[in-house]
């Protein structure tokens, strides 16, 4: 899979997580913070990363890089996901459900900043078993990355867009 540029896109960043973690040397404690970052253009491209550094704004920065290298494509369909989706990492697992127009995103915590930064604006989720954020994005990414639009679909199955959707082209007046 081709590495995205994110220096083409105009991306948001979104702090999923910031936590005080430590080390235990012979000394006593040293500690540094560890920062979980969503970025995303609101148009398909989403990607996450991880930052640890002793500083705050140092760990952010890590975590905005790190996320910027692994950015991925989601297809959407207007402004929704294509079809429904369910997997897990770990002990997380994600459900993620098309939703009219008008619904919002219903989802909670890391997901719904997933989805925010997306692009995605009609969108119901579950996210079942663990509320680590690590694995519910990874889940979440997961299931987004599984997504494939109709084009992908009709390239692999060697039939045309139509075939698949089962919109059938109108015909011109005097075709037969």
């Amino acid at each position: 899979m081709a590495r995205i540029d994110a220096s083409k896109l105009n991306l948001e960043e979104r702090v999923v997580q910031v936590a005080r973690v430590s080390k235990v040397v012979m000394g006593g404690r040293r500690f540094s913070m560890r920062a979980l970052v969503v970025v995303g253009d609101h148009n398909g491209y989403v990607g996450f990363g991880m930052g640890k550094a002793n500083e705050y704004t140092e760990a952010l920065r890590k975590g905005v890089e790190d996320a910027k290298k692994h950015l991925i494509y989601v297809p959407l369909a207007g402004t929704t996901i294509p079809y429904m989706v369910k997997t897990r990492f770990g002990a997380s697992e994600v459900v993620l459900k098309p939703a009219a127009p008008g619904t919002g995103v219903i989802a909670g915590g890391p997901v719904r900043k997933v989805m925010q930064v997306a692009g995605i604006h009609n969108v119901l989720t579950k996210s079942i078993g663990t509320s680590n954020p690590h694995n519910v994005i990874k889940a979440t990414f997961a299931a987004l990355l599984g997504l494939k639009d109709a084009a992908q679909v009709a390239e692999t199955r060697t039939k045309t867009v139509e075939e698949i959707t089962g919109k059938v082209k109108e015909k011109a007046a005097g075709e037969n």
